[in-house]
Formats: structure tokens, sequence, C-alpha cells
């Protein structure tokens, strides 16, 4: 096993670098503060290949692998990961589109989202189904043989209101996962219709809000793959998404790290620099040993999808459980060590908490992965 990136890999991974060095990090703790949506700084990093990373190049896309993009997620989380993480959600409509998509749903919805002059949502979660996705109720019922209706609605969609695509899990059939089917609904169809914005802790620098659909009358050409394949695509999504999320905590974490270490360096206290106390060296070693075994299950479980390992649902689970929870916990210890000045705006340590906090609730909560887990060790048993 090499552990060591290739060329190629190096390289992408600092162009990520100096973009979110250059172009996020400045601005991100007034976006925050702002509540603003940085599209302009997006579509530059879609003219980088970011918007459809692991779209195959014959669809315009970068054509890399679920690692290479857990190396570039990683790198622009390191800025922002609030603005990351809703790259990754676009990064995941244009996977599925590609991948499960025909030729005629490439050729007319791709462009744009490559592009990025259209962003796109995902849009599972609805208010009385979270964890539960199967039990979703958003109903598609044909009109005539060209279209459908569509009633119902979706709860906390990362770009509700800003999205020029919406890849929609809709149920055509019975109940349970069989009956779903994904539908991409374009901004602009009558009976579309957007909630205010949700006053968020965190991920302040994209919207996030309720999709409404009222007799939503959406072309059947805008079904991705066969009626009752949705929730199929769904869960196959979900493990790339996990690989993501975890990728955008391992940047965050890595940035509080950084941070902590230049603090603990310069601040003194009873005669000597924070970094001579010998229970703070203690404290950073535990942060970076927990930073890297993430790392390393994060990369882990991303070459076991890209593989198509038969564990790579277990794996992408495991790294999506681990790695947010001690990344997690890496940014408030690195708050904990900047003290009355980790709990300011001015050192951004608070503003990486709390953006780190909700990926422990989203692509499925880590209750939810410890049930994936255990159902997967018990079938293996």
């Amino acid at each position: 096993m090499d552990f060591e990136l290739s060329e190629d890999q190096r390289a992408f991974q600092q162009t990520a670098r100096d973009f979110a060095r250059d172009r996020l990090l400045p601005n991100a703790g007034q976006w925050d503060m702002d509540r603003h949506f940085p599209a302009d700084e997006l579509r530059e990093a879609c003219e980088l290949g970011f918007g459809g990373i692991y779209v195959a190049e014959e669809h315009g896309g970068s054509g890399l692998s679920r690692l290479d993009a857990a190396l570039i997620f990683e790198e622009l989380a390191y800025a922002d990961p609030s603005t990351t993480a809703f790259l990754t959600i676009h990064n995941m409509v244009a996977g599925m589109i590609a991948r499960f998509g025909n030729d005629e749903q490439r050729a007319r919805l791709l462009p744009d989202v490559l592009s990025g002059a259209k962003f796109a949502s995902y849009a599972l979660t609805e208010p009385g189904s979270g964890s539960d996705a199967a039990a979703l109720k958003t109903r598609a019922t044909p009109d005539g043989n060209e279209h459908y209706r569509l009633n119902g609605s979706k709860a906390f969609i990362s770009g509700a209101g800003i999205s020029g695509l919406y890849a929609t899990m809709v149920r055509t059939g019975e109940d349970g996962p069989r009956g779903v089917s994904c539908i991409v609904v374009e901004d602009g169809t009558t009976g579309l219709a957007f909630g205010k914005p949700e006053k968020k802790m965190g991920w302040n620098s994209q919207p996030t809000a309720t999709v409404s659909f009222h007799d939503c009358r959406v072309p059947v050409a805008n079904r991705i793959g066969p009626e009752g394949a949705g929730f199929r695509f769904a869960m196959q999504g979900l493990d790339g998404g996990r690989i993501n999320i975890a990728a955008c905590s391992l940047g965050g974490a890595q940035a509080c790290l950084d941070a902590a270490l230049e603090y603990v360096r310069q601040r003194r206290a009873f005669g000597k620099t924070l970094s001579e106390f010998q229970a703070l060296q203690f404290k950073l070693a535990d942060m970076a040993t927990e930073l890297e075994a993430a790392r390393l299950m994060v990369h882990r479980a991303a070459v076991a999808l890209d593989r198509g390992d038969a564990d790579a649902t277990k794996r992408c689970a495991m790294a999506k459980r681990f790695a947010t929870d001690a990344c997690s916990h890496v940014c408030d210890e690195a708050l904990q060590l900047h003290g009355g000045y980790g709990y300011i705006h001015e050192y951004q340590m608070e503003r990486y908490v709390r953006d780190l906090r909700v990926h422990r609730i989203l692509e499925g909560t880590n209750e939810i992965m410890r049930v994936i887990i255990a159902r997967k060790l018990l079938e293996a048993a």
C-alpha cells in the first residue's frame, strides 16, 4: 500500500490550496457574518475543474477519483468549510447526472453545472423524514405521458433559492425505497417555491431553506434513470457524500491545529511560552494523532469506494463517524488553547467550531452511521 501522493495529486492539491488561501480565506469570516453566498468564487472554483471533480472527462468533468476529491475538499475547507461543503453537494448532483443520466440529460444539464453557470442542490430530507429517508412523502404523479406533477416539501436544502437545479427524491410508486425516483427540478418551474432562509449556528455562507412543490409540472425527461431507482442513487451518492463531508472536517481541523500551534509558540504565561507546558504539549499531540487517524480512515474509505469494494459502504460510514467526531473535537480543543481569544470572531476558531458541528448530523447522523456499521458487521458474521 502506497501512502505517497502522485505528482498529479500533489499538483491539484496545490492548486486547491492556493485558491483556498487566495480567494476563500481572506473573506470567509465576513461571508459568515453577512450570510453571503460567494457565487463568484464558486464559479472560479468551477473554472479550475472543481465543479465536476469525479465526472468523466468525456462528459466535460475532471475525471478524478474520490480520493482526489477528498484531497481537494480538505484543502478548500482549510479556508472555509461552509463554502466547500456546498461545493461537495454541487459535485454530488453533477456526479449523479453523469453516472445515472442518459446522453440527452448529460448534454442538456451538465455543461451549466460544471461551469458554475447553474448551481445544483440535492433534495432528499423532508420535515417528517430525516434519518428515515425511505419514508419520504413528496409525490410525483403522471400528468399525461410527458410530465409529472410534484407535490410535497423538502427541508434543510442547501442552496435553496440560489441553485438552478434540484435533484429531488420523490415517490412515484409504492411505500418504501422501491417507490422512490430521482427527478431534476429546474429553477423557475411553476409551483416550485422556497421558504425563508434558516438562521443557523454555522454554514452561513450558503442558504438553507425549505423547498416546496405545489402542482409543480416537470418533464418526464428530467427523471434520472428508471422509476424506482432513485433511492439506490441516493444511497450511492451518500457514500461519496460522507467521504466529502469528512474531508471538509479534516480541512477545518487542520486549520485549527495549525493556528493553535502558532498561538502556543507566541503566547506567554508564568514566564514561558505556552508551548513549554507539558500538559499543553500532550493536548497538541492528541489533537494531531486524532487528525492523522481520521485522515487515514477517510482516504482508505475513498479508495474502497473508487474500487467498488464490497465493504465500501461500511468504510464510508466508519470514516464519516470517526472523522467528524474527531475533527470537531480538535477544533474545540484549539479554541480552548486560545482561551478567551478563541471565543471572538477575529481569531476564527469559533467559526470552524460552528461550521464543523453540523457535519456530525448531515449525510446521515453519526448515530445512523453506527447503525449502518453494525448492520454490515452482522451481515458478514
